[in-house]
């Protein structure tokens, strides 16, 4: 039987992108902009320098509404939800019944809701997990007809102010409904680039004269999915799918800082989440292999999919994301090693092409991280 194949979706910003001499790309079933004539390098640098604007219009967004809404959305994650202050965003992941990572997503509370950024390659898995576990207890609504703008940067603060003032008292993992360009958005100060910057969610309708606007600004340019890559890789973010998956846990992930102490083995609402027995028993007694980064020695990239060996050949680990970082100024990749060795400093090698590269594993993020703070 022959495969069905189906179109490419395309975001609000599609002809935009061709306007500005993107090379168009499939990605999580979406034609996206990998890059655009300046190149990834130049993509790169000037976000770390400037602002950079990304169209994450690909990821989904959910609305939970409910008095009850809270609460449902705890009983699949270990996060604590309830006590979420309002106009606050927290970091989250979905856990399956052996503690394995379904999705990681955005949750923030808006009044009356909670408003969830979810990865575009999970969104249609995510929307029926959710249906099928939170029906009766809220109300799950996927926003389709909205846009996602990032906009990236050190600048972005003064941007985002210029067109809306109330944005500069924001701090990072706080939410807002501004006016952006006449229209109502709904605002985080966050990011996947480690630096300071705001994610805008926007009908779609309205997404393409925003970025019109945003990209008129001095210091604003158009970054594809290239340097999108390498600015997460820097700053030590996980890419669902890659780093961590259904076969991996948060502990293994090293992701424990997001694991509420509210929702631990002594807080005040510990567990009722799937998985949580399995992620007790790693939080307490230790896991067999976990992330890590790795600073590579030579000037070789080392590759997703790259075996780990130690010093008698016997392989220890695999690399799961790596490239170039551009502000670091040489290789840099995450990997999954053997706990026992895990430790700062330990050499290693990769395999690449059937050489032995020397890598040491480091502490991440790879450079320092900007979030604004206040």
């Amino acid at each position: 039987m022959e495969s069905v194949k189906h179109p490419l979706a395309r975001t609000p910003l599609y002809d935009l992108h061709l306007e500005l001499g993107a090379r168009m790309v499939p990605f999580a079933g979406y034609e996206m902009p990998v890059q655009y004539p300046a190149g990834v390098l130049k993509e790169h640098n000037h976000t770390r320098a400037q602002a950079g604007l990304f169209d994450v219009s690909h990821m989904g967004q959910i609305r939970l509404s409910g008095a009850e809404a809270a609460h449902a959305l705890e009983s699949l994650m270990p996060m604590d939800i309830v006590d979420l202050g309002l106009n606050c965003q927290r970091y989250a992941v979905f856990t399956n019944e052996d503690g394995g990572i379904l999705d990681d997503l955005m949750v923030s509370k808006q009044g009356d809701h909670l408003m969830l950024v979810v990865n575009a390659a999970c969104k249609h898995r995510d929307l029926a997990h959710l249906q099928a576990h939170l029906a009766g207890r809220c109300k799950v609504d996927e926003l389709a007809d909205r846009a996602l703008l990032a906009l990236q940067g050190p600048a972005a603060g003064t941007v985002m102010s210029r067109f809306a003032p109330s944005t500069a008292n924001m701090v990072f993992m706080t939410a807002a409904k501004v006016m952006l360009a006449g229209v109502e958005c709904f605002i985080s100060r966050s990011g996947y680039t480690g630096e300071d910057g705001f994610e805008i969610s926007i009908p779609a309708a309205q997404a393409e004269a925003l970025a019109r606007l945003l990209l008129a600004q001095p210091g604003v340019a158009p970054i594809g999915l290239g340097a999108r890559d390498s600015l997460r890789l820097e700053a030590g973010l996980c890419l669902y799918g890659h780093d961590m998956d259904t076969g991996t846990t948060p502990v293994e992930a090293s992701l424990a800082w997001a694991l509420s102490k509210a929702r631990r083995a002594d807080g005040a609402r510990p567990g009722g989440y799937p998985g949580a027995e399995v992620i007790f028993s790693q939080l307490a007694k230790g896991v067999q292999r976990k992330r890590v980064g790795l600073r590579v020695k030579d000037r070789i990239p080392v590759r997703e999919g790259a075996e780990l060996v130690d010093a008698q050949g016997v392989t220890v680990g695999k690399v799961t994301s790596g490239g170039f970082g551009p502000t670091v100024g040489g290789p840099v990749a995450m990997a999954y090693l053997d706990i026992a060795h895990v430790a700062t400093g330990t050499v290693l090698h990769a395999i690449v092409r059937g050489k032995a590269v020397s890598v040491e594993v480091t502490k991440m993020p790879f450079v320092p991280q900007r979030y604004y703070r206040g």
